[in-house]
């Protein structure tokens, strides 16, 4: 399971150094991709309006600490959040590109379940 583990925490922090990086190129690079519909609208208003940069911050941050190895915890319960956006947009808007997601879903899962002893205090009352 640690093997299992580390390996998961490490697929996390390359995906989320390299969306958060990417998110930045994209910002001030050429903009979001084309993509038709209600997903292109949404991606629209996110890149104009510059939250974008919030999440990638966050994607950066968490990548890098999953890489390093340290606030591992919080590294999770912040990407909980961001995993939570990305599945939620997938489902709604874009299913075709949710595979990604369900992936880094699943290394979360992973990651977190080495770590329940440090999360259980969040569950409680």
């Amino acid at each position: 399971m640690r093997i299992v583990s580390l390996i998961s925490r490490i697929v996390l922090g390359l995906a989320f150094v390299v969306a958060g990086t990417f998110g930045f190129v994209m910002t001030f690079g050429s903009g979001p991709p084309p993509t038709p519909g209600l997903a292109g609208e949404f991606q629209s208003v996110i890149f104009q309006s510059h939250f974008v940069l919030f999440v990638d911050t966050i994607q950066l941050i968490s990548g890098v600490a999953f890489l390093a190895n340290r606030f591992v915890p919080l590294a999770l319960v912040a990407s909980a959040a961001i995993l939570a956006n990305i599945l939620a947009f997938h489902i709604t808007m874009m299913p075709m590109g949710i595979f990604p997601g369900l992936i880094l879903t699943v290394c979360w899962i992973l990651v977190a379940l080495s770590m329940r002893d440090r999360l259980a205090p969040l569950l409680s009352a």
